[in-house]
C-alpha cells in the first residue's frame, strides 16, 4: 500500500505565500535541493491542488527551469502526476492525470496500487481535506528562517483543528528546518 506525503515550504510565522502573492523569499540552496531530489526520487506520483498545478506547469517545462535546475526538472516532468480539481478541463503538462470527480475513491484507490509513495507537493487545502479523510500519512514543513508578518497562512482552510504527532526533524546548514508530522486521528 502507498503512502501519500504531504510537503510544503513555510515562513517562521507559518506564511507560504506573503501578502502579495509573493514567493520570493524561500531559501533554496543546494542543500535544499538535494533535500528535493531525495523526495521525488523516494516518490512514485506527485500530487497538486489546481492552483499549485498552474504555477507548477508554467514553471518546471520551460528552458529556464531546466537550465537553473535540472536535476530538479527532470525528475519533476518525468514523474507520473495528479492534479485534483473540479474547475480544471484538461491538464497540460505532460505525464498529468486529472482527479474531478470522486476524489477520496480515487485517492483510496490510488493508495491501494503498488508502487512508490505519493508525494503532495504544496496544495494546503487539497492536503487540509485529505488528511480529514485519513488519506495523508506524514505532512512535511519546511520552516524557512524568515518573518513576513503577513501573507496566507498555512493550513487556513482546516476546517477543523488537526493534530500531528513529530516524527522527525532534519536542520540544514541555511538554518531551514524540515519537520516531519504524522496526522492525529482523534
Amino acid at each position: 500500500m502507498r503512502k501519500i506525503h504531504a510537503f510544503f515550504v513555510t515562513t517562521a510565522d507559518g506564511y507560504y505565500e506573503g501578502p502579495n502573492g509573493e514567493f520570493d523569499w524561500p531559501v533554496v540552496d543546494d542543500e535544499f535541493n538535494e533535500l528535493a531530489i531525495e523526495q521525488l526520487d523516494a516518490a512514485g506520483t506527485l500530487m497538486f491542488g489546481r492552483v499549485t498545478y498552474e504555477v507548477m506547469a508554467q514553471y518546471w517545462p520551460t528552458p529556464q527551469a531546466l537550465q537553473d535546475d535540472p536535476r530538479v526538472a527532470s525528475r519533476m516532468n518525468g514523474h507520473p502526476k495528479i492534479v485534483v480539481s473540479t474547475s480544471l478541463d484538461k491538464p497540460e503538462w505532460e505525464n498529468t492525470r486529472l482527479i474531478n470527480g470522486n476524489v477520496v475513491e480515487e485517492i483510496k484507490e490510488l493508495k491501494d496500487q503498488p508502487g512508490k509513495d505519493v508525494v503532495i507537493m504544496g496544495s494546503s487545502s487539497l492536503t487540509a481535506s485529505l488528511v480529514r479523510e485519513g488519506l495523508v500519512d506524514e505532512i512535511r514543513i519546511m520552516v524557512n528562517p524568515v518573518i513576513l508578518g503577513a501573507g496566507k497562512s498555512l493550513f487556513r482552510t482546516a476546517e477543523e483543528r488537526i493534530g500531528l504527532k513529530l516524527l522527525n526533524t532534519r536542520t540544514l546548514r541555511s538554518g531551514n528546518v524540515l519537520l516531519t508530522y504524522e496526522p492525529v486521528t482523534a
